[in-house]
């Protein structure tokens, strides 16, 4: 391939997969990993791509903290079809976690009126969508109130969830990086999650498409840790591969 060629290729390739990776450049059109960089660093000059190691996506990964009011209005028929999605995931008299954002408030909005379950969660209007439920009993973490999130945080937090034994939790996040793993704009609301992974026996991580190639600034696990993604159909096929040789069942809707 002459240098058009293999710009167009990468481009192309951006844009159906979402991700590409210089080792996978190298072998496909045949050059060396030395080439892919430098053809990448060209198209990051042009501005069509975001380098990282050993890898580029179409735009930046990195991920601010914004108020939860304005994630409302984003991606909203998305989060409705995968709440649905997760709800059907519940079972009678089980214990789950309810993380913190839109995409978990959505699935506590669905979640039916007569099912019974015992539900903890941190986020406050979680705690508000649920008080509807009449068969079930919500359990309301303490600690240092996050008013950009509506959830609370901290070592108070973090004891309570410690003292519990639950079947599923479910979380949303704001980047799913293939390498980084789950991450989430706060330190302090990473590490509760990553307390909430392992108070539980199934992770299942509500996120629509937006979110993959992405990445925060608190680490809340690796990919590996993930038993269930949930997303919609607008994933590339290169992630749904890429989550489910990590043995990740992956629901798309």
């Amino acid at each position: 391939m002459v240098i058009a060629e293999r710009h167009k290729y990468i481009l192309d390739q951006l844009k159906s997969a979402g991700y590409v990776s210089v080792a996978a450049l190298s072998k496909s059109m045949n050059v060396t990993m030395v080439t892919v960089r430098k053809d990448l660093k060209i198209l990051e000059d042009k501005g069509l791509l975001f380098r990282s190691h050993g890898s580029a996506t179409p735009v930046a990964p990195y991920v601010m903290d914004k108020p939860v009011d304005e994630k409302q209005l984003v991606q909203v028929e998305q989060k409705r079809a995968i709440a649905q999605k997760a709800v059907n995931l519940l079972k009678e008299k089980e214990a789950i976690i309810i993380g913190s954002g839109t995409t978990v408030l959505a699935f506590a909005q669905a979640i039916p009126k007569d099912l019974s379950l015992t539900i903890l969660t941190g986020a406050m209007n979680v705690s508000i969508a649920l008080l509807d439920l009449h068969q079930a009993e919500i359990v309301q973490l303490g600690g240092v109130v996050r008013k950009s999130s509506s959830s609370v945080v901290g070592h108070f937090a973090e004891t309570m969830i410690n003292n519990f034994a639950c079947s599923k939790l479910f979380i949303s996040v704001d980047g799913i990086d293939a390498e980084f793993g789950l991450t989430t704009s706060n330190m302090m609301e990473a590490h509760l999650n990553s307390t909430m992974i392992r108070s539980v026996q199934k992770t299942i991580v509500l996120a629509d498409s937006s979110k993959f190639g992405k990445k925060s600034f608190g680490k809340i696990a690796n990919l590996e840790d993930v038993d269930i993604i949930i997303s919609d159909k607008a994933l590339s096929q290169h992630y749904v591969s890429l989550l489910e040789d990590k043995g990740i069942e992956v629901f798309l809707v």
